[in-house]
């Protein structure tokens, strides 16, 4: 009697192992993919005996990759990205922390007064592509508008009116001279350049780096009464940080009629303005711009030249 019951409890035991088994493999399952090479650190306290710390050791685990529903990560409120710190309403509605005086408009105005640590992990961990040509850096989700704006392979437009183009800079540089006819220059940091620039008529031009550098600068001459200004900007997002540029422009007036009398010049040193639209900066967006009197360009007639002189800096930290 007693191994008969034995052996039917054992029985009912696998049946429900087995039924349990069953409704698990029935529940919907994240198909996750890992992804190889790509380390996240994990600490390891070892202690001796007596206690004290004596090595922490970092062993690599796998990342995961996975999908979210975009909305989980902002703000329900003012519909912008979630970023720590996170507070949550009694009932579990997140916000962000510009939005906490309102209070829940499910709750009925409930204070939004409990940290979420548990979404805080979630929007900062959370990383998207920067799908900018060239990049393919993984950003934060939250900090993915400030990178955009920073990203050194940024989108720029075309310098010329009615033309749609965009491209990063190396690429537009190919556009502008194919499409749009547009000399090209190529300069040495910290040292002189020499550019002859017809007036009075508007030129532009473009002053490149080297080949493995993206730096690329519009050089635009232009008339303000009667006076000529010259502007460089570089081709590139505002938000750029670094490198930064500086652009000694000037001008050597003619010789002078007496043999002991120096050659006037004019001359501006300005640190470039960026731009991903370099055609539409006006006068008022430049650090600075050179202005050269008539009487240095050179040539008779209404056609004449400006014999310019160009060297950039450049600084990386």
């Amino acid at each position: 009697m007693q191994a008969g019951a034995s052996e039917e409890r054992n029985r009912g035991s696998r049946s429900a192992m087995e039924k349990g088994r069953d409704q698990s493999a029935k529940k919907p399952r994240l198909d996750l993919k890992a992804l190889p090479s790509v380390p996240v650190k994990q600490e390891i306290v070892v202690r001796q005996a007596a206690g004290p710390i004596v090595a922490v050791e970092h062993v690599a685990v796998m990342k995961i990759d996975l999908q979210i529903d975009v909305p989980v990560l902002h703000c329900p409120i003012c519909f912008g990205k979630l970023k720590p710190p996170v507070f949550q309403c009694m009932r579990g509605h997140a916000a962000c922390h510009g939005c906490l005086a309102g209070g829940c408009g499910v709750c009925d105005g409930a204070a939004f007064d409990v940290p979420n640590t548990a979404m805080d992990g979630v929007v900062s961990s959370v990383r998207a592509i920067c799908d900018y040509d060239g990049c393919g850096r993984f950003i934060t989700y939250h900090e993915a508008d400030d990178h955009k704006d920073a990203c050194p392979h940024a989108p720029c437009s075309c310098t010329e009116p009615g033309c749609t183009f965009k491209a990063p800079p190396r690429a537009l540089v190919e556009h502008l001279v194919a499409a749009h006819a547009m000399r090209e220059h190529k300069l040495c940091y910290g040292k002189t350049s020499e550019i002859e620039v017809p007036v009075p008529e508007p030129a532009r031009s473009l002053l490149t780096g080297a080949e493995e550098d993206d730096d690329v600068f519009l050089l635009t001459v232009g008339a303000l009464g009667e006076v000529t200004f010259v502007s460089a900007v570089c081709i590139r997002a505002a938000a750029c940080p670094w490198p930064r540029y500086t652009v000694r422009l000037w001008v050597n007036g003619p010789l002078p009629a007496e043999a002991n009398r120096r050659t006037d010049t004019v001359l501006a040193d300005i640190e470039a303005t960026s731009s991903t639209k370099p055609g539409a900066v006006v006068l008022g967006d430049l650090t600075s711009y050179l202005t050269v009197p008539p009487r240095y360009l050179v040539g008779a007639g209404p056609a004449k030249v400006l014999s310019l002189n160009v060297r950039v800096g450049k600084t990386t930290f």
